[in-house]
């Protein structure tokens, strides 16, 4: 059986899952972060069947989101994105190092994942961090300067006012480099990666992953085994249950 607990990790909600016969061990650790407008309980389904395996999975609402939702939308949410993006990442930390201290994980074995937002979320965590020991993303991209960029671009198009000065705006765009996996795929130090995305995706552009994908194959040329790409022919923003069970047998695989 596969108990859930809500908790707190300081200041964030987490939803806590494990076999119940394994709860008090420490356990395999993925942590799965959600996507923008989402919510931690909205990727129960992967969860549950990681921890059916043994694994120990902490979903957390991100800033903003679910349990921590300050009732903004539109573009009030759409301008705290980086913020989001970059408080998750400062965040994993912490969830990391409440249960590394609980006694409640091996800490040679942590797994990072996530959807959309936390797609982009794990990939500029691997530039941060070395204990993630293997990672998914999907309908992720590691793009951040360039996103970013493209972003303010649009709203200028559509005649929308951005919240920041230039000097915010160039600050900003500093802080993301340092976090921009695309500027530095060297982090990645062969650590498995698998990637899913849909070619249909309208939100997260598949060409960016994609290219990016194809760009770190040759680090990944003795190791080939740890770098994949899962592209669905069909899917938009939308993961498949191939990318579900894709995504469960990579953590057994390379954790």
């Amino acid at each position: 059986m596969v108990i859930i607990e809500n908790k707190h990790i300081k200041e964030i909600p987490v939803l806590d899952l494990a076999r119940q016969e394994l709860r008090e061990d420490p356990l395999p650790f993925i942590i799965f972060v959600h996507g923008f407008t989402s919510a931690k309980e909205h990727n129960l389904h992967y969860a549950y069947l990681l921890a059916e395996k043994g694994f120990r999975v902490v979903l957390p609402d991100t800033l903003y989101h679910g349990e921590r939702s300050a009732g903004m939308s539109g573009n009030d949410l759409n301008f705290r994105l980086w913020d989001i993006v970059l408080n998750t990442i400062a965040e994993l930390n912490i969830i990391k190092e409440a249960y590394e201290d609980e006694k409640l994980i091996d800490p040679e074995r942590i797994g990072l994942v996530g959807t959309s937002m936390g797609g982009i979320v794990t990939l500029g965590a691997l530039t941060q961090f070395d204990w993630v020991k293997a990672a998914v993303s999907l309908m992720g991209m590691p793009y951040y300067e360039k996103f970013a960029q493209w972003q303010l671009d649009e709203l200028h198009k559509n005649n929308i006012e951005i919240p920041l000065n230039e000097e915010e705006i160039t600050d900003l765009l500093e802080t993301l480099r340092v976090k921009d996996l695309s500027l530095q795929p060297e982090k990645l130090e062969k650590r498995p990666l698998m990637f899913w995305h849909g070619k249909k995706d309208s939100v997260v552009p598949y060409s960016y992953t994609y290219h990016f994908y194809e760009s770190i194959e040759p680090l990944y040329n003795d190791v080939a085994e740890r770098l994949r790409f899962i592209s669905d022919e069909q899917a938009g923003h939308k993961v498949s249950r191939e990318g579900v069970l894709e995504t469960v047998k990579w953590f057994e695989t390379h954790l």
